[in-house]
Parts: structure tokens; sequence; C-alpha cells
């Protein structure tokens, strides 16, 4: 058995079966490209879900990571280190935030965003105890904890796990009408992603964002924004509200504020929604580590000063329309915004796995979800050069039926 195989076999057989990976062992990655055990080279068009914005292995980033962990690592937050501060005022100036909450996985931004705005919600805005709701939308995507598969719409993320905690109202993604209908005086806030990517890259209606913002602040809602992978240039702005010309009151990024290279997030907002935190009510061991910070001060740089945001508008574009120039009856539709992108396919396609697998094969690495769509995130860092072989391959899979 070649190590290949037995890497795999060893993982399935020692490992939990929560994911479904495409069968390549990858050892080495460097800009848009990763290499398997066998030196095989593919460009990789998932990011790690938009994790790897700035490009694998980025150099500054690389090398801020190396020199802070050779001096501090982690002091939790029982002490103060030299790098929160600068975190925190770097990150408020390119975003404009007001308060600033660090953490870990996307996950802990989402709950951390639902503990504040409920506890705003009693004390601030008098909703009565245990009585606030928060509105979501149907084919969400905010993480895998108990408290947010609770009010997925999915069957793989909530069959098995309930009880789940009540306080979530459903709405159809993109339904001002709908929205609108689910507002009562116990609605607290509204947690909606600009851009839904699990779902495939599902874009709501133009003008629909402003009506979601009036009616927010109409209502004394929270408007709370999952741009964990939207956010920090992958739709070609820095954060996907400004496609829609609004601001949230609380945004959560993470993700790319790594660059790929730890975890790291962080829910931004103002002094009255984080200000009803008081010491001892909310907190994370490694959240706002002196490691952290320093890796997602040098993430914010290179995506900042290299121009990363224009080019994932130019390439986005670029890649969008080749994609759209493929002439192929199994495709149904393309969509996206920046380097956020979706193939969906006809059903009678028979599934976008085995044109993954098919991409693979040509040097490209793409992830299917919801069954019929290809989803398609390089990294920011990608060239004309690349996309334009890059839709080559694409195409060559998506006609050869």
């Amino acid at each position: 058995m070649n190590t290949t195989n037995a890497l795999i076999e060893t993982e399935y057989r020692l490992g939990a079966h929560n994911y479904k990976p495409i069968d390549v062992v990858l050892s080495r990655g460097e800009g848009v490209y990763v290499w398997d055990l066998d030196g095989n080279r593919y460009l990789d068009c998932l990011s790690a879900y938009s994790a790897v914005n700035q490009g694998h292995c980025h150099p500054k980033i690389l090398a801020a990571m190396v020199e802070q962990a050779q001096k501090l690592t982690l002091t939790s937050r029982a002490f103060r280190n030299d790098q929160l501060a600068h975190f925190y005022e770097e990150l408020a100036a390119l975003t404009g935030s007001h308060k600033i909450l660090p953490m870990n996985s996307g996950a802990e931004a989402v709950e951390t965003a639902v503990k504040a705005v409920r506890k705003w919600g009693y004390e601030v805005k008098g909703v009565a105890q245990n009585k606030a709701e928060i509105i979501v939308c149907s084919n969400n995507f905010h993480g895998r904890t108990m408290g947010i598969v609770g009010f997925s719409t999915d069957p793989d993320a909530r069959t098995g796990f309930g009880p789940f905690a009540p306080g979530f109202r459903t709405v159809p993604f993109g339904d001002i009408e709908a929205f609108r209908a689910a507002i009562n005086e116990n609605t607290v806030a509204f947690l909606i992603e600009p851009i839904q990517g699990e779902a495939g890259v599902m874009i709501p209606p133009q003008g629909y964002f402003p009506e979601v913002r009036t009616l927010c602040s109409r209502h004394g809602i929270t408007l709370i924004l999952d741009e964990i992978q939207t956010g920090l240039g992958r739709t070609g702005k820095l954060l996907a509200e400004e496609h829609e010309g609004i601001e949230a009151d609380v945004t959560l990024i993470g993700k790319a504020l790594s660059g790929g290279f730890y975890p790291i997030s962080a829910v931004l907002s103002n002094s009255e929604v984080l200000g009803v935190l008081q010491p001892g009510q909310h907190g994370s061991t490694f959240g706002g580590n002196p490691l952290a910070c320093a890796i997602a001060r040098a993430a914010l740089k290179a995506l900042t000063e290299e121009d990363m945001i224009g080019n994932s508008a130019r390439m986005g574009d670029r890649f969008q329309n080749g994609l759209k120039n493929i002439r192929s009856n199994i495709i149904k539709d393309v969509r996206g915004r920046g380097l956020m992108l979706a193939v969906e396919l006809v059903p009678e396609a028979g599934g976008a796995r085995k044109y993954c697998e098919a991409l693979k094969e040509r040097g490209i690495l793409a992830k299917d979800t919801h069954g019929d769509t290809i989803r398609i995130a390089p990294p920011l860092v990608i060239t004309q050069d690349q996309v334009d072989w890059a839709v080559e391959q694409f195409a060559g899979v998506l006609t050869s039926n």
C-alpha cells in the first residue's frame, strides 16, 4: 500500500467519519497552489473555505508567527499582553468598529454575538427576561455548536442532536416581507450571512439589505452580519456589506483574519452591545492571545497593502465571465461576487461531486455543496493567467459529457 492510501486508510480507521473529503493528501502549499505527497500540484479553489485568502504560507504572516512564537504565545486574559491593544487599534481603524471581542473559531464568534444581543435585549431594549428572539434565515450556516445547529434548517446538522435551545425564528433568505412579518416586541437581533456560502453562494435580491437595515433601525433590532466567509476581501470589498451600502450593528469575522495560520475570530460592534458584558460573564482562554494577535495584524496588513481586495474584485469578474461563457447543457447557473463563486448544475448532471473529482485529475481542487453546486473560492492572490487556466479546466470537465 502506498503512503497516500495508507494515510487515508488510517484516517478512516481511527478518525470519526464527520467529513467526506476529496481523496487527495496534501503536504505543502504556496500561494494559490498545494502539492500532494506524490508531488502533484493543484490550484486551490476552496482556500480552506476562505481562510487562506492571503495565499498558502504567506511569508510575511509566517515571519510574524515565528517571531511572536519565540517571545510569548499565551497569557490568558487574566493578564495583559503587548499585542492585543495594537490588534484592536488596527482592526478598529480598518473596519470602523468601536468595540472588539476576540475569540478563536467562527462558531465561537457567533455564540458570543448571540449571548451579547440577548443580554442587550434584556438590559437595554427592555425585553422580558428569557423571551428574547433572534431571527435567522433558512439554509443558514453559522457553525456546528449545539447553540447554532439548533437554528439550522439542514437535516444533517440537526438530526439526532436535540433538544435545542429556544429563542430563534426562521425566515426565508432574501424575503423582506417574511422578515417584516417575523418581527415582534421580543425580537432582539437578525443574524444573517450577506451571501450564503454553504448553501451554494446564494445572493439575495438587489435592495434587500438596505430594507433590512431600515427595518432593524425602525424596530430597535441588532443587525448581525456573519462575514466569517464573506469578509476580508473575499467578495471584492473588505466586507460584503459594502456592496449593499449598509452598516451592521455587529459584524463577525474569522477565517482569513489569520491567513490560515491559526484559529482567530472577532466580534466587531459598539459599546451599546458589547458593553453589556462584564468581567466573568464571557471569555476564552485563547481568545486575544499574543500569538493570535500578531498573526492577525500581519494578515490584515498583507490583505490591505498588497491590494488583495482589489485583485479579488478584478479576478472575480474575470473568473465569473469565463465560467459564464462555458457552453454546457449541464450548467444551470453561474453566480458570485468577487472570488466567491459557484457553478450550479442541473439535477440531471448527477451531482457535483463527480465533477470535483474530475477537476482534481486536471489539477483543480474545488468542493461540492448542497448536491448540485461546485463552490469556487481561490486565494485572493490569483493571477489572470491562473484564472484563465482554471476556466479551461472547468470547461473541459463541464463539456465532456
